[in-house]
């Protein structure tokens, strides 16, 4: 199979998607190598919020605002863990950097920075990760499961969570609402 490198693009979850974990979703692919993938869902949000978070953690913030904003569901994979999605580098303990733009951080030393009205001003927690084994993201993308697209941060960042899968489909010149269940092999 030829190698690809899917890496700072976005999965777009094709309408017939039958794993309803991944249906109707935009995926930031965070690292893609010969060994797999990892990629985090960016317009899942849950019912939970920062303030849930911190309390979890034992951190506090005075920070209202962003006390009230709604974590995601990141992916299946360790779904009980945290990570950022951050732009601008920081100097935290684990980040792992997509392109020069974009970083993910699993350490707790993000969340102090948040919590102490530092760290990164662009950012989402997502709980849990999508993870594919060596090949199975290509066989998915293969089999039309996914359609792909480089990222732009803005649409994970400036725009509503309802907003996003729609704009990622426009990056293609195409409306979501236009594409079809049923895939086509040449």
């Amino acid at each position: 199979m030829d190698t690809i490198d899917l890496t700072g693009h976005f999965l777009i979850a094709m309408p017939g998607m039958e794993d309803t974990r991944f249906a109707r979703t935009l995926t930031f692919v965070c690292k893609h190598d010969e060994d797999g993938a990892l990629g985090v869902i960016v317009n899942r949000p849950i019912d939970m919020r920062m303030s849930d978070l911190f309390s979890q953690t034992g951190l506090t913030s005075g920070d209202t605002v962003l006390s009230e904003r709604p974590l995601y569901f990141g992916g299946p994979v360790e779904t009980e863990r945290g990570f950022v999605l951050h732009q601008t580098k920081g100097d935290w303990q684990s980040t792992l950097m997509v392109g020069d733009q974009l970083a993910l951080t699993t350490s707790r030393d993000i969340l102090d920075a948040l919590a102490q009205g530092g760290g990164p001003e662009r950012f989402m927690v997502v709980l849990g990760y999508a993870g594919w084994h060596a090949e199975q993201l290509e066989n998915e993308v293969a089999q039309n499961a996914w359609l792909t697209v480089p990222a732009q941060a803005d649409v994970i960042f400036d725009l509503p969570v309802e907003a996003r899968l729609d704009a990622a489909t426009h990056l293609l010149g195409v409306d979501y609402s236009s594409l079809s269940n049923d895939a086509g092999h040449a």
